[in-house]
């Protein structure tokens, strides 16, 4: 049970650093310099987006049987660690912050950057791979908390010297070991 919490913390906080919406995080903390209303809009965004996520993840488990889920979990996280290796930049998201108050910006920001980003897609697959939906939510929010809030609270005394090729590789890695160990558990369903 802790497992779920665990693995789906800890992919979504690598996963999450040097993201898209880690440097929305940058922009909004040094527009607004009100590290909580931001913070409160990362959460509730993140649970709305990730709660979503979530339950597409669990019904989509339902529809296959074991061994036909673990092979696209398998492509799903090996395109998932590819995409980790990409870095993000940040696009149109960024002008929402000029229109709203610091709650608001964020969680409205939030939400769209989220939208088919790498942390939702993980969300997706985490929530078909593990029985425990709700622990799947509130593991990915942490992560999506533990990667964003020191952006927050920090600004960019942080983020500009965290190694971020390095930390994407790292969670790049830990997608490849995730689907290493899906093929692993198809081929066992399968013989």
């Amino acid at each position: 049970m802790f497992e779920t919490l665990f693995i789906s913390t800890g992919i979504v906080a690598l996963a999450e650093i040097g993201d898209k919406t880690q440097l929305l995080a940058l922009l909004l903390a040094a527009r607004y310099r009100k590290p909580i209303p931001i913070i409160l809009g990362i959460l509730v965004a993140t649970l709305a987006n990730h709660f979503l996520a979530a339950a597409v993840g669990h019904q989509v488990a339902q529809l296959f049987s074991a061994a036909t889920l673990m092979w696209i979990l398998t492509l799903c996280f090996l395109a998932v660690a590819a995409w980790t290796l990409v870095p993000d930049s940040l696009d149109d998201e960024g002008q929402i912050a000029t229109k709203y108050g610091p709650f608001l910006a964020t969680l409205i920001a939030f939400f769209i950057a989220e939208m088919g980003d790498k942390t939702q897609v993980a969300t997706v697959m985490l929530a078909a791979q593990f029985e425990y939906f709700w622990l799947v939510v509130a593991g990915t929010t942490l992560g999506m908390l533990i990667a964003n809030v020191p952006v927050v609270l920090v600004g960019n005394f942080a983020a500009e010297r965290l190694p971020l090729k390095l930390i994407r590789s790292l969670a790049a890695a830990g997608f490849l070991i995730f689907a290493l160990y899906c093929a692993w558990q198809a081929i066992e369903l399968m013989g």
